[in-house]
């Protein structure tokens, strides 16, 4: 395939597509500016989707050039931009069920997203979390494209996304009284919870287990894609089984060029790191992964909640229950080596190995935060965030993780971060990353 031409429908009303869209030749863009406003939500999400990062919108979209260069690489897929300002996204409560009232123009994108999941195809989408690779739930042999196009083990079970309560009871055989707490709490949002699955539930979205993982976005395009797709879309993250996780678009051809039929533009995503995981088959409920939604935050709803400390390791037999628990995870191609300690000491023993590293003829790379890194001397230094507010770390993580694999570092040296609130989830990732090298500084 050759060079891909790129058609900007900006100032024209609804949206066209390119006449060769169909073998990705062409993009389909909404009309409307580059800005995507946040996503409306419910207040009891206020803190955790106040703002969207603005240094991450200029990075993935302020340049619309890059477009062209990633729909060429889409060999057999279709990459087509939302512009999010076509949606009015009001999160509102009717009849205590929690739902996202949206206005589309991007109609015709959404009409063809659905139609490539509901005939068994593939479609990557935007969520709050990641993005994510989407198929039909439902249709078992839909469900082994997610795993050949990720080169993902089978016995790692899929997520199953939903817009409404009402559609959850087609998939469970039964709901908790404190799953119905924690949902009227915190869906639609960045939590998946684990349930007995119904018969409907095919054994190859599940992993082979008896239980189903299933979450509901608040992302208005995330749940366009998911209603036009049949309502039952299981979707991990949209990158290749072991590396970072995708927050942009780009990072989604990145991986998965000529393995996904369409990818859908809308924008960087707002938290940065994968949904938190409860597992309510069990008492008190367990978290399985540490995420956006808290240990804290949980038991202010429905009381104790107990934290899955096993490490599991690669060779084990276990069965994994949910996502992530198994297999490595967000790697770079880079070694990657967490220091923990007082910062001072921190900073200066990677400083010490940066210069060790490069004086050898190895490039390094060095993760630090708005507060440290012009103490660095040496390496590809690169800002994660600010220690004031983690939120920034989270968003900018599996980001920056790529941006090392694209500058060819061969080691790279982290510092560690708190482990409070979402600092959970990003040491979680980190670890992972780092396959769990870490080194202590007294």
């Amino acid at each position: 395939m050759g060079e891909a031409d790129f058609i900007d429908y900006r100032g024209l009303p609804g949206i066209q597509l390119g006449d060769a869209y169909h073998d990705g030749a062409h993009i389909g863009r909404a009309g409307g500016d580059d800005q995507r406003p946040e996503i409306g939500v419910p207040d009891r999400d206020e803190a955790l989707h106040e703002k969207r990062r603005d240094d991450r919108l200029a990075d993935g979209h302020q340049d619309r050039k890059n477009i062209p260069q990633i729909a060429a690489a889409v060999d057999h897929g279709s990459l087509f931009d939302l512009q999010r300002d076509a949606f009015d996204k009001t999160a509102e409560h009717k009849d205590g069920q929690p739902g996202t009232k949206s206005q589309i123009n991007n109609t015709d994108i959404i009409r063809e997203a659905g139609r490539i999941l509901k005939e068994g195809g593939l479609v990557a989408f935007p969520t709050e979390t990641v993005y994510g690779l989407g198929a039909d739930a439902l249709n078992e042999d839909a469900a082994k494209k997610i795993y050949a196009a990720k080169g993902r083990p089978s016995d790692n079970p899929l997520i199953i996304h939903i817009t409404n309560m009402k559609a959850l009871e087609k998939i469970v055989s039964e709901v908790p009284e404190k799953a119905v707490k924690v949902a009227e709490k915190y869906w639609p949002g960045p939590l998946t919870m684990i349930f007995n699955k119904s018969d409907i539930v095919p054994y190859g979205t599940t992993g082979g287990l008896d239980t189903v993982a299933v979450r509901m976005p608040v992302d208005a395009i995330a749940r366009e894609v998911i209603d036009a797709g049949g309502g039952y879309i299981a979707a991990p993250s949209a990158n290749t089984s072991g590396r970072p996780s995708p927050t942009t678009a780009q990072h989604v051809a990145e991986d998965l060029t000529g393995r996904v039929d369409m990818i859908v533009d809308g924008g960087a995503v707002e938290i940065g790191v994968e949904s938190t995981i409860l597992d309510m088959t069990v008492e008190p409920p367990m978290i399985l992964r540490p995420g956006a939604i808290t240990k804290e935050m949980f038991e202010e709803v429905i009381g104790e909640v107990t934290i899955d400390r096993t490490l599991i390791r690669p060779d084990s037999r276990q069965v994994p229950k949910a996502p992530g628990m198994k297999y490595r995870h967000y790697a770079p191609k880079a070694d990657l080596t967490i220091i923990e300690g007082p910062l001072e000491k921190v900073t200066a023993e990677i400083n010490k190995r940066a210069k060790e590293k490069s004086r050898a003829g190895y490039k390094v790379g060095i993760i630090g935060t708005e507060e440290t890194v012009a103490e660095y001397k040496a390496g590809d230094v690169k800002c994660i965030g600010t220690r004031a507010d983690e939120s920034t770390i989270a968003a900018n993580l599996f980001g920056i993780l790529r941006e090392f694999d694209d500058d060819q570092v061969d080691y790279i040296y982290s510092e560690s971060f708190d482990t409070a609130g979402i600092g959970s989830a990003i040491m979680n990732r980190l670890l992972k990353a780092a396959g769990h090298h870490i080194e202590k500084l007294v």
